[in-house]
């Protein structure tokens, strides 16, 4: 088993991930407790599925009791640019660094089944693959299986890779050899607590998602808390704050995926285009994109608070013209944004 360890950890190196370690699917019994403490203090929002999936998401070995190893994959997407410069550019946009080309839930998943297809191929046995897109723990299973540590914003930190790289796993029936867990080595460090602009940290490794402005611009449907608007910034979709300043970044690496590559014009575009688009001009404009998911109007309402707090008279009337508009929550970004321009 040693040997086809070595040659999957190559084929996974091939496939285009930067690491690949392994644990057990059993090998996370801290999570149940955090998890239903997360829930308890309703840190979760409007996220019911974290709720409802609580029993899977706790326990891997709930989720497919036939498993015997976690395959745990990390692929770097370290950005070209300074992503905090953009916060200075009042009339343009912040997008997430992930978000800037194509979803990586596609390219991540097709490197996932290719490694999985080769596992069978030379082993047998059966495999599941996940990205994001199931009630799997990636992040303590990361943990577990030495990509990482949890640090103190709660997303994996890696002496490889630093904060920048996504996640994707492969179940299998197989028992492969494990890898040694990662610890912390946060330290003192409190620079992701210190920069939050919502403070959406109660303590260092909790993180309240109501207050998070990646959950605020991504996951919260209906209207933003009139006192957290403000301090949204310019942030139309994600928020990178609390990864980039990360002191483990300058261990990062260039992602090598040309899709993950930013779209110049998703670095800091205009906010004024981005308020005027239709429904068809943003679908058309996000394609492929993870932007496009959370649909026309919860963006265009993240572009007028980021134009309300732009500070700049000019595009007044830009939120002006969506006053009236028939989505009751893009009305309500605008007449605000009106208001704050005033």
């Amino acid at each position: 088993m040693d040997v086809l360890k070595d040659r999957l950890v190559s084929e996974a190196l091939t496939a285009g991930f930067d690491l690949c370690r392994i644990c057990r699917p059993w090998d996370v019994p801290e999570v149940p407790g955090r998890l239903a403490a997360f829930l308890e203090h309703g840190y979760q929002g409007q996220m019911s599925w974290l709720a409802d999936r609580s029993h899977w998401r706790g326990a891997p070995q709930v989720l497919w009791p036939e498993a015997r190893s976690v395959i745990m994959l990390g692929e770097s997407y370290t950005p070209q640019h300074d992503p905090l410069e953009v916060l200075g550019l009042p009339e343009c946009g912040a997008v997430s660094v992930y978000a800037q080309n194509r979803d990586y839930h596609d390219v991540v998943k097709k490197r996932l089944k290719r490694l999985a297809r080769w596992l069978i191929a030379e082993a047998g046995g059966e495999v599941k693959v996940f990205v994001d897109t199931a009630p799997v723990p990636e992040k303590p299973l990361g943990q577990a299986a030495g990509l990482g540590w949890q640090g103190k914003h709660t997303n994996l930190v890696s002496r490889d890779l630093g904060s920048w790289f996504f996640l994707g796993s492969v179940f299998t029936t197989l028992e492969l050899p494990t890898d040694k867990a990662e610890v912390d080595h946060c330290g003192s460090c409190r620079a992701c607590l210190d920069v939050c602009p919502t403070n959406a940290f109660p303590a260092p490794y909790q993180l309240d998602a109501r207050r998070c402005i990646s959950y605020l611009t991504i996951e919260h449907h209906g209207p933003v808390d009139p006192e957290l608007r403000p301090l949204l910034g310019n942030r139309i979709y994600g928020c990178d704050d609390c990864l980039a300043v990360c002191p483990w970044n300058k261990f990062a690496v260039a992602a090598q995926e040309v899709k993950y590559h930013a779209r110049q014009d998703l670095i800091a575009p205009p906010l004024e285009v981005l308020a005027r688009l239709d429904d068809a001009g943003f679908r058309a404009h996000f394609s492929g994109s993870p932007v496009k998911r959370i649909g026309h109007g919860r963006f265009v309402r993240n572009v007028l608070y980021a134009i309300g707090n732009s500070a700049t008279s000019r595009l007044r009337p830009v939120a002006q013209s969506l006053c009236e508009d028939e989505d009751p929550v893009v009305a309500d970004a605008a007449r605000w944004a009106v208001e704050r321009l005033a």
